[in-house]
């Protein structure tokens, strides 16, 4: 069978297309680990109007893809590529953590829900630059 998936990938339009389906279900998956950890809910307060909901999300939505981006980069299969982006989905996901455990003074994920603009654009910040780091490390 891998030789069959080999030998299709070797067709640069079956490659766009499996690479571009594995990454809109990865991406689909590890976003909703997001939404698991989040104290609010995503996509209604997106719904809503909520700013800093979209900023955060955005930028995970940025970090997920770049670090796929890296892991198809640097990976001679989809099998490889995908076990590399989802190594770098934990990394980024324990920086989530890092961050709500070491901004003591502020609950990001109580910010984030009442609006606070300026912690949802550094939560999106931190998830955009972090994603290079990840991303250049699994490579």
């Amino acid at each position: 069978m891998k030789n069959v998936v080999d030998q299709l990938m070797a067709e640069p339009i079956v490659a766009v297309l499996a690479y571009f389906s594995v990454g809109i279900l990865a991406l689909i998956v590890f976003l909703s680990f997001f939404e698991k950890v989040t104290k609010y809910d995503g996509w209604n307060e997106i719904r809503k109007g909520n700013l800093s909901v979209a900023m955060a999300t955005g930028g995970k939505i940025f970090g997920i893809c770049n670090i796929f981006r890296f892991s198809i980069e640097a990976n001679d299969t989809i099998y490889e590529s995908l076990l590399w982006s989802a190594v770098g989905f934990m990394l980024l996901l324990a920086a989530y953590f890092l961050f709500e455990f070491l901004t003591p003074v502020l609950k990001i994920d109580d910010e984030i829900a009442k609006d606070n603009r300026a912690v949802g654009l550094l939560a999106m910040i931190i998830s955009v630059s972090l994603s290079y780091i990840i991303g250049a490390a699994v490579e």
